[in-house]
């Protein structure tokens, strides 16, 4: 079954020129590798660094010393400390969730983990759920999180890069999203002998999810390999596709599959060929940017075009439930865009992926 199929190229839609005016500074510095971003009710923000760190800014900046209670990660290749999410009932509970990669970089696997904040620690912190099986190779992990309107949870993983041809099947958590409860109980799925909480299969390194807040649509986005990147809108029970449909081919130049569509797996809602390394993605609602309500943007780690030299903040234009078009926002930033968020504020904050990272905020 498909649903929403808008693929294109992305080049023959590609607007430089805004509909808002846009100034954007930097307001932090010194972050090594950061990873992602969750806004406290307090105003504070944390922030995850691939090598193993979760840090507090305040109004004062960067807090020199990391939260502790943190657990130890693989940091090596795509692996380290991950995704950070608060729990849609943060305020009460001071719940925060962490991915990481844990082992070695021929033994490891992709786990999910939640503590409680307590000033400048996770206390209490407990693993609650570990990809199966375990990968020998440490890149791909997926490892984005996002919690639905019933508070649950939605967790992409990867194919682990060599493994891609287990990404079609469900008995293993290889390139898959997996549904959860809060607590990192599974929930079953509609593929028959599935591994624990297969949601969809058919994925090859998932980069984001987003919930709409407001039409409870499920946005993802993975990387292709040279071509083929994607944004997708995630159903239960649906193949993406990977590694038999592709736009994309093998780094090599040789095919990976024939097929850029094939019956009963869902096309992308929209694709990019060349590539622009999407990394991650938010829906955006606030007033700072009112025409941009409801649109897509995706932090990009890599160029993908001529109108912009290296990685670069993306605007996806949707209008009546279609891809309108697209705009560069950030071109002049030469950096690798690792996260993009929307504050409580409606400006937006952006993580350069990069060993002197920093923390840019777009704002009218």
């Amino acid at each position: 079954m498909k649903h929403w199929v808008f693929a294109a190229i992305a080049a023959a839609m590609m607007s430089t020129a805004g509909w808002a005016e846009q100034r954007h500074e930097t307001v932090v510095e010194g972050l090594e590798y950061p990873w992602s971003l969750a806004f406290l009710p307090d105003g504070r923000m944390l922030v995850t660094e691939k090598p193993g760190r979760l840090r507090v800014i305040d109004e004062t900046g960067l807090r020199a010393d990391p939260v502790s209670g943190v657990p130890d990660v693989l940091y090596s290749g795509q692996g380290g400390l991950l995704d950070v999410v608060l729990h849609p009932d943060f305020a009460a509970n001071q719940i925060v969730y962490l991915t990481w990669s844990e082992g070695e970089a021929r033994d490891n696997t992709l786990k999910l983990g939640r503590g409680r904040l307590e000033g400048m620690a996770l206390t209490g912190f407990e693993e609650i759920f570990a990809a199966e099986p375990r990968r020998d190779t440490d890149v791909h992990y997926g490892a984005r999180l996002a919690f639905l309107p019933d508070d649950t949870l939605l967790l992409g993983i990867g194919d682990g890069f060599d493994h891609r041809e287990e990404a079609q099947r469900p008995q293993t958590h290889y390139g898959s999203y997996v549904h959860l409860n809060a607590d990192g109980n599974v929930i079953d799925g509609p593929f028959d002998d599935a591994a624990p909480g297969v949601y969809t299969i058919g994925h090859r390194n998932p980069q984001a999810i987003a919930v709409d807040p407001v039409s409870g649509i499920v946005y993802s986005n993975e990387h292709g390999p040279r071509g083929g990147d994607e944004i997708n809108i995630l159903v239960e029970g649906e193949n993406y596709g990977w590694p038999i449909a592709t736009y994309g081919i093998d780094y090599n130049g040789a095919l990976v599959s024939p097929y850029t569509s094939y019956p009963g797996m869902v096309e992308p809602m929209l694709y990019w060929v060349p590539s622009i390394a999407p990394s991650s993605m938010a829906v955006y609602h606030g007033a700072m940017f009112a025409e941009w309500e409801g649109d897509l943007l995706v932090s990009a780690l890599i160029r993908g075009d001529a109108e912009v030299a290296s990685g670069h903040l993306r605007r996806i234009d949707l209008e009546d439930g279609g891809v309108a078009g697209q705009e560069i926002l950030l071109g002049d930033v030469e950096a690798r865009m690792r996260y993009v968020a929307v504050a409580p504020d409606g400006s937006i904050y952006v993580l350069t992926d990069d060993p002197e990272g920093v923390v840019i905020r777009l704002r009218q």
